[in-house]
């Protein structure tokens, strides 16, 4: 169960790096509401992760929880920013994938 929290939390913070990048594009009501965002986005993903660390090793929970949000960030940067998807950012984001999996397989 904690590290279906973990992957929540994750996902949680690529949303909370999206709406810092919809709030510089932003103005007036709309950047409000996407603060709004980041702010929800941040406690609860700092919430979750601190929930997961209770059971999970600190180090390994960081390290997954910050991975899950890298690769989020970067295919939501890919997919809605058109950040271009070149031959190296997407074989690096398949190692930190793999990464990310080896943690999952070597924790208790």
């Amino acid at each position: 169960m904690n590290w279906i929290i973990l992957i929540i939390a994750g996902l949680f913070e690529a949303g909370f790096a999206t709406c810092i990048g919809k709030l510089k594009e932003s103005t007036g009501q709309a950047s409000v509401m996407w603060f709004g965002g980041f702010l929800i986005c941040l406690v609860t993903s700092m919430y979750l992760l601190y929930r997961a660390a209770q059971t999970l090793p600190v180090g390994t929970a960081y390290a997954v929880w910050t991975g899950i949000g890298a690769v989020g960030i970067v295919t939501i940067g890919i997919f809605v920013f058109k950040e271009p998807a070149t031959f190296w950012r997407i074989f690096f984001l398949a190692t930190l994938i793999s990464s990310i999996v080896g943690l999952k397989m070597v924790s208790p």
